[in-house]
């Protein structure tokens, strides 16, 4: 991952306009490319497809519970503070009571909330070193749960705040303790990939 040598506040990399096709993050003060060089290739068709499989199984099962907001597509999550790191997640996961009037933060509140599930789904290019990291500063955070979901192995790992987690296979039915009576196949994940 390449990055830039001046340290910069999250309210500067909120200001800053980045082409879509370099997409980026802030990790403690200097803003890293995503993809190129030293990054992760371009993720394909196949990790878009997952990423809104996750999405659409778990707000569908907010909606029909009212117990939360879903978001997608990288949206902010800020891990860290002075010097400022702010992460994507491939998918997040809000609980009502946490949010105000039940909306997901706008871009005034965004570094005010933190999501109580964060998902990755891991690229091929993804470093172990890397998705630890990741892991580690969404639990520090205030991420309950962060689910590791793999295409290569069609598994999903979810790791807890209390140092508890379990994994699931394919062909068994997620469940977790941030979405109460929440229950999903593994399978549904991968649809169409």
């Amino acid at each position: 991952m390449s990055t830039d040598t001046q340290l910069i506040t999250a309210d500067e990399f909120a200001e800053m306009d980045f082409p879509d096709d370099d997409p980026v993050e802030l990790v403690r003060g200097r803003i890293v490319h995503l993809w190129g060089e030293d990054g992760m290739v371009k993720p394909g068709p196949s990790h878009g497809a997952i990423c809104a499989n996750i999405a659409g199984i778990i707000r569908n099962w907010a909606r029909s519970t009212g117990a939360g907001r879903t978001v997608s597509n990288d949206s902010w999550a800020q891990t860290e503070f002075d010097p400022d790191t702010v992460r994507g997640p491939d998918v997040a996961f809000y609980r009502m009571e946490r949010l105000p009037d039940g909306k997901v933060p706008n871009d005034e509140q965004k570094s005010d909330y933190f999501p109580d599930l964060c998902v990755e789904v891991l690229s091929p290019s993804n470093r172990p070193k890397e998705v630890a990291e990741k892991q580690g500063e969404y639990l520090a955070a205030g991420a309950e749960e962060v689910w590791i979901v793999d295409p290569a192995s069609r598994r999903v790992d979810i790791v807890r705040s209390d140092g508890k987690g379990r994994g699931f296979g394919e062909s068994e039915q997620i469940t977790s303790e941030v979405l109460p009576g929440f229950s999903a196949n593994v399978a549904d994940f991968f649809e169409g990939v």
